[in-house]
């Protein structure tokens, strides 16, 4: 009987061992056969098998095998004469993005990571991914992405460019019966709740909101209880499993039976490193965002401002 099982990029690149670049363009090359649930690529774990038993036939001895001269294979910065570009980040704007990028920029192929902010820029450093998302707040500037770039990113050129800007804040039960009006009511007693992934945006808002005021993690009762995404975050409080989270506004439009107390505007912008093969479509990265025809898309979505979208906030 057939395997039922199977694993995401991220979950294959764990067992191999290798960057998830390099699993895509395994399966751009065809070398890992896949499929896509959702906005999740997904592949079988007889095909993963049958990609290690042949990968493993190419080895003695830890020594190649000698073979005939053959067709050089497809450089992995080039699939099918396209360049793959990985576009980090969880927003449905990047979606969008990567589908205004594949219209219009002929010699990239985007390919979509969904991980967190912290996450990104880390693999931004490690040149796991050409366009980083982040909304990343720094509590003691108040800056928003800029001050943690600049600590990651040491020694590399890059430009930071806005893609919008939207309210953050806490998912509380319809008619808010706790009565909750910002961040110092999180540590009230008996309160449930439910957290954001480490290297998440709204992971590192919580908590530097918690350390401006003292209040220590453990103080909230379901801190530990992490979840991936805001539409899980705010589920979890609309179902009744926990009292409230943190989270965008956006989810509100989606998941019923809750309420939005908005805190904070944070800025949600995009980072690309200004190396010399990267030049040419970033300029054409710039023209999409600064496009009407990509913030008319964008403006059906409520609960973005995109009042700056397409500016350069910062050039190293």
């Amino acid at each position: 009987m057939p395997s039922e099982i199977s694993y995401t990029t991220e979950e294959i690149a764990k067992l191999l061992k290798v960057s998830k670049l390099t699993v895509y363009d395994l399966i751009k090359k065809g070398e890992l056969p896949s499929y896509r649930v959702g906005k999740q690529m997904r592949v079988d774990e007889t095909d993963l098998e049958a990609y290690k038993k042949r990968a493993k036939g190419m080895m003695v001895s830890d020594q190649p095998v000698k073979t005939e001269p053959a067709t050089p294979s497809v450089s992995p910065s080039s699939i099918n004469g396209l360049r793959p570009i990985v576009i980090t980040g969880q927003d449905f704007s990047l979606d969008i993005l990567a589908k205004h990028m594949e219209k219009s920029i002929s010699h990239i192929r985007p390919l979509r990571s969904y991980v967190g902010s912290l996450d990104s820029l880390i693999s931004m450093y490690r040149g796991e991914s050409d366009i980083v998302s982040t909304h990343l707040l720094d509590g003691d500037t108040g800056e928003y992405n800029i001050p943690y770039i600049r600590k990651l990113l040491i020694g590399s050129s890059y430009i930071v460019v806005n893609l919008l800007s939207r309210n953050a804040g806490l998912y509380v039960k319809a008619g808010n019966p706790f009565n909750l009006k910002g961040w110092s009511d999180l540590d009230r007693q008996g309160l449930r709740f439910v957290n954001r992934e480490k290297g998440s945006g709204a992971r590192v808002l919580l908590d530097e909101q918690l350390r401006l005021l003292g209040i220590k993690s453990d103080q909230l009762y379901g801190y530990d209880h992490e979840e991936s995404n805001h539409l899980a975050v705010a589920s979890k409080v609309a179902l009744g499993e926990a009292d409230v989270g943190v989270g965008i506004e956006k989810a509100t439009s989606i998941v019923s039976e809750i309420d939005f107390i908005p805190l904070i505007q944070e800025r949600y912008d995009l980072v690309m490193l200004k190396k010399p093969s990267n030049l040419t479509w970033i300029q054409s990265l710039l023209d999409i965002l600064q496009s009407d025809e990509f913030k008319k898309e964008l403006q059906t979505i409520p609960g973005y401002d995109l009042s700056r979208t397409g500016e350069i906030l910062f050039e190293s």
